[in-house]
């Protein structure tokens, strides 16, 4: 679905000049057919579910900034706009509103998260929590789990 949005906008581009088509005929070009039946209701089963996991990421790192940029070791503005991403993605896609837009901007920011972890040398699964010596990765609620980068693997998919 994505890919139809990004092939349809860059054709938009494309042809905006040289068509005597509206702008929205173009924009109508974007989107797909609604589905309907049970695959209507697991899409929006699917979108509702990922925005709600974005919500809830995005609203601790919105809510505590500083502290989260300082852990990163990124310039604030960077993790600004990586937590709006996820905060404002989550409700656009939970609403169903710009949908493509917002999965690409989710889409962005999990691809960066995924080259951060990779360049750093995190392994793709991360230990078991239980399996950690004391004492590392410790956080205010107590013993977390070791940064890895298969969730934002997972949902780059």
């Amino acid at each position: 679905m994505i890919y139809n949005f990004v092939i349809g906008l860059a054709l938009a581009f494309l042809f905006a000049s040289s068509s005597n088509l509206s702008v929205l005929n173009l924009l109508n070009s974007l989107y797909m057919a609604f589905p309907t039946g049970i695959e209507g209701w697991t899409l929006l089963l699917l979108r509702v579910s990922v925005g709600v996991l974005f919500l809830f990421h995005g609203y601790p790192k919105i809510t505590h900034l500083q502290l989260w940029a300082n852990g990163l070791k990124m310039p604030i503005y960077l993790c600004f706009l990586s937590a709006f991403s996820m905060l404002g993605g989550g409700i656009c896609l939970i609403l169903g509103l710009l949908t493509p837009l917002a999965s690409v901007a989710i889409l962005g920011l999990m691809a960066f998260a995924m080259f951060l972890e990779i360049t750093q040398g995190l392994p793709f699964v991360a230990r078991d929590p239980y399996l950690i010596p004391d004492g590392q990765y410790e956080g205010p609620k107590g013993k977390g789990e070791p940064p890895s980068w298969e969730k934002a693997f997972m949902y780059c998919i």
